[in-house]
C-alpha cells in the first residue's frame, strides 16, 4: 500500500516538472515571438505596425468601372525625438539608477544577486539624449516614413496624381509645429519626386500652407477648444489614478527581479525610456528587457487606456470638437463630384486635400468615422454617450494605440466615381494605414456610398458647430468621469489571469532564488 501511494507521489511529482517544464517552454515561445516594437502605444514606429490588420475583416472588391477622383488624407507626423521635458526625465533617471546601484551595493547579502540579475548596460548608463538642447524633432527615420508613404500613395492612385502640380490642385496643410511641417515636405517630395527639374531627384518646389496655432480649429481644434482644454485638465490625474495599480504591481515584480528599490516613477520612467529605444534607436535588449512581455501589454494598455480617455471615445467632447475637420473633408467630396458632374477642365478642380498633424488630431477623426469600435458602439457615440473602457489584457481589444495613432498613422478618405451603379454614382473608401477598414455607420463596409456616409457617419456629428461645443461651460459639455462605471473594468481581472501573472511571477522568484 506504501509503495502504492508513493508511486502516485512519485507520479505527481514528476507530472509536476513536467509541467513546469512546459510552462517555461511556452513562456519561451511566447518570448520569442513577442516585437516589442509593436506595443509601444503611440510611440510605435510606423513601418513596424502599419500592416497590422484585422485578418477575419474581407475588403471589397472594387468594380472595374470604378475609378478614385479625389483624396483627402489625414497623417500624424513621423517618428520624432524626445520633448525637452522627457529628456530631462531621462536624465533623471540615469541619476536616479546609479543611485539604486550604489544602495544595493552597501548590502552585503545582494552582492551575489547583483552580479547575476542586474543587466550590465544598467552600470554606468547615461541617455542617449544627454547634452541635448531641444527636442520633439523629426527625426530622419520620420521623414523616410512619410517620404516612402507620398511615393506609395502616388502609385496606388495614379489618376489622381497624374496631372501636372498646382497649389489648388494638389493642397497641402499643415500645422505650425515643426515636425508636422517637415512631415509633410518629406511626403511632398516623395509624392512629387520625378516630377520636377531640383537635383538628381528631380524634385520639384511646392506650397504648403498652415494657420496660426491660435486659430487653427481644422487640425488644433483642441489647442482652441476651451472645454476640451478644462476637460483634460480635470480628468488628467483620475487617468494616472487609474493606471496605478498595474505601475503599483510591476514595480514590485522588477524590485524582487533585480533587488533594486524601484518606485513607481523608476518603473514609468524604464517604459518611456523602453518605447524610446525601441522606436527611435531600434534597441530592444535594454530597457525593454528589464520587462517580460505580461507586463510589457499592460503598461500598453494604461497608455492605450489614456489616450482613449482624453483623446478617444472616453468622452465625446473629444471627438465633437474635430467637426471643423470631418465638415471640411465632406466639402471637398461635395466640390469634387459638382466638378465631375459638371465636366470641369483638368487642373481647374481639386483632386488631394493632404493634411499633417498630430495624434491628436487623427485619433479625434478616427472616432468621428466610427473606427475601431467594439460590437453596437456606434450608436452610443451617435447620441455622445461614453464607452466602456478598452478590455484589460488578456482580453482581446481594438482600442490600440499603435495602430490607431502611430507616428506617421493616418487616415485616406477616397472618392470614388461609379457610372455604371445604379444605386450611387459616388462611394467612399476609407483606408488607415493604409488598410481598407470596415465602417459600422456603414454595414461594416470598407466601400460607403456616398450618400450613406453622409446621412449615417458624418451628419450624426453635425448637430452643434465648434464655437457651441468649444465656448460652453464644461459643466453642460461633459461630466467627469464617473468611477462605479469605469471601475470595474480597471480593478476587476479574470481570475485565471491573475492565478497566470501570479504563478509567474512565483516561478521567476523561485526559479532565481535557486541560481543563488
Amino acid at each position: 500500500m506504501a509503495v502504492i501511494r508513493w508511486r502516485e507521489g512519485l507520479m505527481m511529482v514528476v507530472a509536476s516538472i513536467l509541467l513546469v517544464f512546459s510552462f517555461f517552454e511556452l513562456l519561451d515561445a511566447a518570448h520569442e515571438a513577442f516585437d516589442v516594437r509593436q506595443h509601444l502605444s503611440t510611440v510605435s514606429r510606423y513601418g513596424a505596425v502599419k500592416d497590422i490588420v484585422d485578418d477575419s475583416f474581407v475588403h471589397s472588391n472594387i468594380p472595374g468601372d470604378c475609378n478614385p477622383i479625389h483624396l483627402n488624407l489625414v497623417a500624424r507626423h513621423g517618428t520624432r525625438s524626445p520633448t525637452k521635458k522627457r529628456m530631462r526625465e531621462l536624465d533623471n533617471l540615469a541619476a536616479r539608477i546609479q543611485v539604486l546601484l550604489s544602495e544595493a551595493k552597501r548590502i552585503p547579502e545582494q552582492h551575489d544577486l547583483i552580479s547575476q540579475n542586474i543587466p550590465a548596460w544598467l552600470w554606468g548608463w547615461e541617455s542617449p539624449w544627454k547634452g541635448k538642447i531641444k527636442g520633439g524633432q523629426l527625426i530622419s527615420l520620420g521623414e523616410d516614413e512619410l517620404y516612402r508613404l507620398g511615393i506609395r500613395v502616388r502609385e496606388r492612385f495614379p489618376d489622381i496624381f497624374s496631372e501636372e502640380y498646382h497649389p489648388d490642385v494638389f493642397t497641402v496643410r499643415t500645422t505650425q509645429v515643426p515636425r508636422a511641417s517637415a512631415s509633410a515636405v518629406a511626403f511632398g517630395m516623395g509624392l512629387f519626386s520625378g516630377r520636377g527639374s531640383l537635383g538628381e531627384g528631380r524634385h520639384r518646389a511646392f506650397a504648403v500652407t498652415s494657420e496660426s496655432r491660435a486659430s487653427d480649429t481644422m487640425l488644433r481644434f483642441y489647442d482652441c477648444c476651451q472645454s476640451y482644454k478644462q476637460f483634460r485638465k480635470s480628468q488628467e490625474p483620475a487617468v494616472d489614478k487609474l493606471k496605478e495599480p498595474i505601475l503599483d504591481d510591476i514595480t514590485s515584480a522588477l524590485a524582487i527581479r533585480y533587488g533594486l528599490n524601484f518606485t513607481r516613477q523608476d518603473t514609468a520612467s524604464l517604459w518611456f525610456l523602453c518605447k524610446q529605444e525601441a522606436s527611435l534607436l531600434d534597441i530592444t535588449d535594454q530597457a525593454c528587457e528589464l520587462f517580460h512581455p505580461l507586463e510589457i501589454a499592460l503598461l500598453e494598455w494604461t497608455d492605450d487606456l489614456e489616450v482613449f480617455v482624453l483623446k478617444g471615445y472616453g468622452k465625446s467632447l473629444n471627438y465633437r470638437m474635430g467637426v471643423p475637420l470631418i465638415e471640411d473633408i465632406l466639402q471637398s467630396m461635395e466640390q469634387a463630384i459638382t466638378a465631375k458632374e459638371e465636366e470641369h477642365v483638368p487642373g481647374s478642380y481639386e483632386k488631394a486635400r493632404l493634411r499633417f498633424a498630430h495624434a491628436e488630431t487623427v485619433v479625434p477623426l478616427s472616432c468621428l468615422l466610427g473606427l475601431f469600435l467594439e460590437g453596437s458602439e456606434l450608436e452610443k457615440i451617435q447620441r455622445e454617450e461614453p464607452l466602456q473602457l478598452p478590455p484589460k489584457p488578456p482580453q482581446r481589444r481594438n482600442w490600440r494605440g499603435s495602430t490607431v495613432a502611430p507616428f506617421g498613422g493616418n487616415n485616406m478618405l477616397v472618392l470614388y466615381s461609379c457610372p455604371a451603379n445604379n444605386s450611387s454614382k459616388y462611394f467612399v473608401q476609407v483606408l488607415h494605414n493604409e488598410h481598407p477598414i470596415p465602417m459600422p455607420g456603414c454595414d461594416n463596409s470598407d466601400f460607403c456610398p456616398f450618400e450613406v456616409f453622409k446621412e449615417r457617419i458624418v451628419k450624426p456629428h453635425l448637430k452643434e458647430d465648434f464655437n457651441t461645443v468649444c465656448n460652453v461651460d464644461l459643466g453642460q459639455v461633459e461630466e467627469k468621469l464617473k468611477e462605479p462605471e469605469n471601475k470595474p473594468v480597471v480593478s476587476l481581472v479574470s481570475l485565471s489571469f491573475l492565478f497566470f501573472f501570479f504563478f509567474y511571477v512565483f516561478l521567476i522568484s523561485a526559479t532565481t532564488s535557486f541560481l543563488v
